[in-house]
């Protein structure tokens, strides 16, 4: 044991010397045995302090005799030895004395360690939110963020997690997740002030202090489903968003666990807002993702089959291999009935992509507001010349317009060319005509003047619209070749009495083919069919009907 100071003894040997008792630190003189001789001031205040349960049997720390019983087999260590007592730290230098005593000195470096530690866990703690960050930002997708949101705090932060959303009308969407266990989702109406601070945290709000929250005043809704220890801590901290908050985060201990400290609770908040930013962004791709698939809807061509008896077909390929929409575009507005005519329009705006796309949709839109007047192609001409004239686009426009009705077995078709590429007609024998329209562009002067034809197609016939991108595709064996409209005509020679979709097939793959892996502007081609036999109904199918009927078909 440590010799109280009743029975100090001088160390034996002169071991220590005079400076013994004025030592800053603590030092005691053990014994070759492991028995301690003496002890200074510092060594008795400190191992006064020392708990039974961490002495050896001689009154050291269990750490400091161990070190000591090693030094008879192996002498002098070469590194100082570390440990605690009474919750401080201590290395232990020690120092050889005659007769086999060993003199330790205990120099604190409490301090040091704490800085170690706290260095550590920061280490820690960056690491961690550097593949939070990582893993949330990795999915635009909502529910999945959310997921790996809820999984990563039970995993890192807690023993449970809870993500509450915003409410959508009078429910919340809730995300529940603990450790070694599947995520669950779900929408429920709950009662959010029934958790403290869970409303405010939904507006906004900062959290509030961890040790307002009794656990046990908890809805059983917090609890995720299967997880049966008591709750001992909660934390409620907002998921910060961009304006507006993208949720709450809840974080629930087991009472068989220490309380959430300070240092966590702030952390949590760190966790929260790389969480709450990620969400954030998902959310606002997600809107503006649905939001581009309404708009992009109603810029796609249309997919066409048959009308009143009279077979159209259309293809489209962009500019850009990545983009579904360009300058080139086609319509067909059926008639009322058999009786009545059914409109076509195939154009092009001056540009691709995007911007182009844009004014093709007003271009289309204020032809079909124009429809009723579709028996005088010069007078819709000339007021979508004047639209175009009006708005804040600078771009023009070529585009053909064509007026089919099926009679007695024969398609009487009207067409007016504005600046465009005249129609090809494929006769059944397969000669191939250019049909006598021709005019000016519209969008570009006050006036435009067109020149409108007559056409018949017998059965088998087809008639042609398509835009410059086919006859200007540049390509070929040396790669720097026009297509021309002399190759296309002599391709379409072998398309006789071919149907509608084979006929623009056959017309994209030659020019897919001339152009290799070339650069290109936007290829659109629209045909009109007399078909050989046979009558059909209305068949014009936008992109929910065909998904619709290709599901029906399996």
């Amino acid at each position: 044991m440590i010799p109280s100071p009743g029975t100090s003894e001088r160390p034996r040997g002169g071991d220590i010397g005079t400076a013994w008792s004025d030592a800053p630190c603590p030092a005691v003189l053990v014994d070759s045995g492991g028995s301690v001789v003496e002890a200074n001031d510092a060594a008795r205040a400190l191992f006064g302090r020392h708990t039974a349960d961490g002495s050896a049997q001689s009154g050291l720390p269990h750490w400091l005799a161990e070190a000591h019983r090693r030094l008879g087999t192996a002498g002098l260590p070469a590194h100082v030895v570390s440990g605690a007592v009474a919750h401080r730290t201590f290395q232990a230098h020690p120092s050889p004395g005659e007769g086999g005593n060993v003199v330790w000195w205990l120099v604190e470096d409490t301090a040091l360690r704490s800085a170690e530690q706290a260095l550590r866990s920061e280490r820690e703690r960056t690491a961690l939110l550097a593949d939070i960050s990582g893993a949330l930002l990795s999915s635009l997708n909502v529910d999945r963020c959310t997921e790996v949101t809820a999984r990563m705090a039970a995993d890192h932060l807690a023993d449970a997690a809870l993500i509450v959303t915003p409410a959508q009308g009078r429910r919340h969407s809730l995300t529940h997740a603990q450790a070694d266990r599947a995520v669950t989702q779900t929408t429920a109406h709950i009662d959010a002030g029934s958790v403290p601070g869970l409303a405010e945290a939904l507006q906004g709000f900062p959290p509030v202090p961890t040790r307002w929250i009794d656990p046990e005043d908890l809805p059983d809704w917090v609890v995720p489903p299967g997880f049966d220890r008591p709750i001992g801590s909660v934390i409620v901290t907002p998921l910060p968003g961009h304006g507006v908050p993208a949720g709450v985060l809840i974080l629930l201990r087991s009472s068989t666990q220490r309380a959430f400290t300070d240092g966590e609770e702030i952390f949590a908040r760190l966790f929260a807002a790389r969480a709450g930013a990620a969400l954030s962004a998902a959310r606002l791709y997600a809107e503006q993702a649905s939001i581009t698939a309404t708009l992009l809807q109603e810029l796609l061509p249309p997919r066409l089959e048959r009308v009143h008896g009279v077979e159209y077909a259309g293809a489209f390929r962009a500019s850009q291999d990545h983009e579904r929409v360009g300058g080139d575009f086609y319509d067909v507005h059926p008639g009322a009935d058999p009786s009545k005519e059914t409109v076509v329009v195939l154009g092009d705006v001056a540009g691709k992509g995007l911007e182009a796309a844009v004014l093709t949709g007003k271009i289309r839109t204020v032809l079909q507001a124009l429809l009723p007047l579709s028996g005088d192609h010069h007078q819709v001409l000339g007021l979508l010349n004047d639209a175009l004239l009006h708005s804040r686009h600078t771009r023009f426009a070529t585009l053909v317009l064509a007026s089919a009705r099926r009679r007695s077995g024969q398609v009487e078709l009207r067409l007016t060319s504005a600046g465009h590429l005249p129609p090809l007609i494929i006769r059944a024998d397969g000669r191939v005509e250019e049909a006598d329209t021709g005019g000016m562009l519209v969008g570009a002067l006050p006036r435009i003047a067109v020149r409108s034809t007559d056409v018949v197609l017998a059965p088998g016939e087809t008639c042609l619209l398509y835009t410059d991108g086919i006859t200007e595709a540049r390509g070929g064996p040396l790669g720097d070749q026009l297509y021309g409209e002399a190759r296309l005509q002599e391709a379409l020679r072998e398309c006789a009495r071919m149907p509608a979709r084979a006929v623009v097939e056959r017309v994209q793959m030659i020019a897919a083919q001339w152009l290799g892996e070339g650069r290109h502007d936007d290829l659109a081609t629209l045909a009109i069919t007399n078909p050989v036999g046979g009558h059909g109904a209305l068949r014009i199918v936008d992109g929910h009907e065909d998904r619709r009927r290709r599901r029906e078909e399996r």
